[in-house]
Parts: C-alpha cells; sequence; structure tokens
C-alpha cells in the first residue's frame, strides 16, 4: 500500500521566507520505482576527463542514514533515494554509470578530496569552508528543522536560542553539530547555561538517541526530519520553522576536470523534466532549484 501521509508543519511556517512551504509528504522504499534513464548527450560525454571516461562507472560516496534523500532499500542492502536516482541519471547523461558505496558522513569531503570517489551525494550544504576542499555542484537546497518526542518533548519558539540550557542530537560532521556547537558559545557568551550537545554517528542514530532522551531534540535537514515523524508512528513530531536554507551540493575533487560535466548534466536533467520527476518522485520537489551552480555557497 502506497504511503502518502502529509505532515503539516507547526504554525506560523505558511509564508515563511526561510520556511519555503507548509507540508511534505514521504513514501516507502517499496513503492518507488525508477525512470528510464535519459539519454546521453555526446557534447557533455566529451567533457568528462578521460581518466574517468575511461573506466565507465562513478564511484559516489553516501551516508545512508537520510530518508528520502538517501537510506537503504527493502533488499537491507542497495542505495535508494533522491540523491542515488539523480546521481545514476546525471551519470546516464555523461555516458556513465554511478555505483553508489556507503561512507561515513564526515569521510565524504576527504576521501572525495583525496580522489578516492568520484563524487559525494549525501545532502551535503555547500559551505565556504567546504569549498576549500571541495567544488561542490549545487543542485537542491533545504533549511533545517527540530524534531522531538511528541511527549514530553521540548517546544522550539524561537529557534537554537531555545536550546541554551537543554541537550541537543546532532549527527557527526553536519551542519547541524556546528549550528549547535556555535548556539552553545552563544549561549554562555549571553550568562546563559550552555546546550548539551550529543554527538550520533549518523542521522537513525540521532533518531534513536532522541527516543531513549538523550537529546531533547534533534536537528536535521526539512525532509528528513519531516519523512522520519511519518516513519514514526506518532514518536516524533517537528517543533519550531526551519531555518538557513541552503544549497546541497555535488562534491567533487578540485581541479580534476569534473565540475563542468556534471554542471552541464543537470541543466540538461532540469530543461528535459527528469529533474522535476526525480523530486516529486521522492516528495521533495519544494526544495527544487532552478539556477545549480559550481561553488554557489550563500554562507
Amino acid at each position: 500500500m502506497v504511503l502518502a501521509l502529509v505532515v503539516a508543519l507547526a504554525a506560523g511556517c505558511g509564508g515563511s521566507k526561510k520556511a519555503g512551504r507548509t507540508t511534505t509528504t514521504a513514501a516507502t522504499a517499496s513503492t518507488v520505482t525508477a525512470s528510464t534513464a535519459p539519454a546521453v548527450d555526446t557534447k557533455i560525454a566529451a567533457e568528462v576527463p578521460a581518466a574517468i571516461k575511461s573506466k565507465g562507472i562513478l564511484i559516489v560516496a553516501s551516508n545512508p542514514h537520510y530518508a528520502p534523500n538517501e537510506f537503504i532499500g527493502s533488499d537491507a542492502k542497495t542505495i535508494v533515494g533522491m540523491d542515488p536516482d539523480l546521481g545514476k541519471a546525471l551519470a546516464a547523461v555523461m555516458g556513465l554509470k554511478a555505483k553508489f558505496v556507503s561512507a561515513s558522513f564526515n569521510s565524504i569531503i576527504p576521501s572525495v578530496s583525496a580522489g578516492k570517489f568520484n563524487l559525494g551525494m549525501s545532502s551535503i550544504t555547500d559551505t565556504r569552508q567546504r569549498e576549500k576542499n571541495v567544488d561542490f555542484v549545487t543542485y537542491f537546497k533545504s533549511g533545517t528543522m527540530f524534531f522531538t518526542n511528541t511527549t514530553g518533548g521540548l517546544v522550539i519558539q524561537k529557534g537554537l536560542a531555545d536550546l541554551c540550557g537543554h541537550s541537543v542530537a546532532v549527527a557527526s560532521g553536519t551542519t547541524g553539530q556546528a549550528d549547535a556547537t556555535n548556539q552553545s558559545a552563544k549561549c554562555k557568551s549571553a550568562g546563559k547555561s550552555p546546550i548539551k550537545i550529543f554527538v550520533y554517528p549518523n542521522q537513525s542514530a540521532v533518531a534513536l538517541g532522541v527516543k531513549k532522551g538523550r537529546g531533547q531534540v534533534g536537528i536535521a535537514d526539512y525532509p528528513v526530519a519531516a519523512y522520519l515523524v511519518v516513519k514514526s508512528n506518532g514518536q516524533f513530531k517537528l517543533t519550531g520553522t526551519p531555518y538557513n536554507v541552503a544549497p546541497y551540493g555535488i562534491a567533487i575533487q578540485k581541479g580534476n576536470g569534473m565540475a563542468k560535466p556534471v554542471l552541464d548534466a543537470l541543466k540538461v536533467l532540469m530543461t528535459n523534466g527528469s529533474y522535476k520527476a526525480i523530486l516529486t518522485r521522492w516528495y521533495v520537489l519544494a526544495d527544487a532549484i532552478t539556477n545549480p551552480k559550481i561553488n554557489g555557497a550563500i554562507s
């Protein structure tokens, strides 16, 4: 049976420039089927560096604990989601195939920088700090959201400032961890109690931490938090409103010649409707962008 539940955001999201929308929906991996691969664009295929073209395959690193963007499918081994579907479509346009492999989130950027992986696609926010190590092609945008236990959970009204004196669960290496760390310093500077930060290896562990009370509130990107709430059978709820809407980027080794073909392939998918179809398939069309860039960090 197709799961198509609608999660309403907290009152006040509607019309907010930061929020960008008021509802989201979620699907299970078993109900989502991939579309036909787009055709090769010979001009873009010619842009692919010879060393990569000769292998015919892109090794793409992903941390598959971030549904619906990337997670393990019903066969318990295949990485599925928005990012894998988009990555495979991009590879097809470039005359290649994409193989998604599991990696810890913290390891993706250094591994791509070192050439261990060709690309990193794992809901990675493009930031100026990260651009020092890798290049990015922006392809999506998302704000950050709070979630908590439905019963007795922390209520977020003012955003990060509400965390002073409380505990938060975050995934290692994420912008959520950086946000909580920076806010804790602000709390102390203002004479308030700092934030107790529980750092977990991935988002699945974050959710378990919140469930067990090791973190009164969890932080995740909006579509991920909303999907988690839908799948929790009433265990979790969203609280507060999304903040810091920023672009996701496909991580690419600096100077290896892949940024331009990836950007051009993405523009093809946006023109032929494949990009919209993939985001629609995973119920994240509200976070689509129209002007992808190389290194488009806004902060």
